[in-house]
């Protein structure tokens, strides 16, 4: 592949490990990456997501929480399928729906290209705690480290030892 990738945290700050895509990225944020690769924070801007998928990406790298009833922290490699989605409901602007964002991308005519989703089992969501639990905390780096190889294998590198360690 020698397309761009975009890796797109998603989630809600402020509901606890819904805050596990957000904080990934902002791991991501402080690392070398190849320029091939755009790392942004999305948060619950689905609108803004659903262009961003449409303006030319070969794949797209999706980092949330996934609960799948696995102990918290348990991350995942999910690889969607993009025929299921169905049409589209009602969107809300103010809410990240990752299902809702692919059927707006298919509805304003685009193609999301490859997807994955680097999922994170989440332990406590909805809650007035604003920081991630203790066990989904400790899966933000192997998550750094997941998003960065699986880059490099889509963009058919070897990462090199300072884009894994940071260096």
């Amino acid at each position: 592949m020698n397309g761009r990738i975009l890796v797109a945290g998603i989630g809600n700050i402020f509901f606890g490990d819904d805050a596990f895509g957000v904080e990934v990225v902002r791991e991501l944020m402080r690392r070398p990456l190849p320029d091939a690769v755009c790392v942004k924070d999305f948060g619950i801007r689905s609108y803004d997501l659903a262009y961003a998928i449409m303006d030319g990406y070969e794949a797209t790298i999706l980092i949330d929480a996934a609960p799948r009833g696995k102990p918290p922290g348990t991350l995942y490699l999910i690889e969607p399928d993009l025929d299921g989605i169905g049409r589209p409901g009602n969107i809300d602007a103010h809410r990240m729906d990752p299902v809702g964002v692919l059927q707006l991308v298919r509805t304003l005519g685009g193609r999301p290209g490859n997807l994955y989703l680097v999922g994170c089992e989440p332990g406590v969501l909805e809650t007035d705690e604003i920081s991630l639990s203790p066990s989904v905390r400790a899966a933000v780096p192997q998550a750094v480290e997941m998003v960065v190889l699986l880059a490099g294998r889509l963009l058919n590198e070897n990462p090199t030892p300072t884009a894994l360690t940071g260096a």
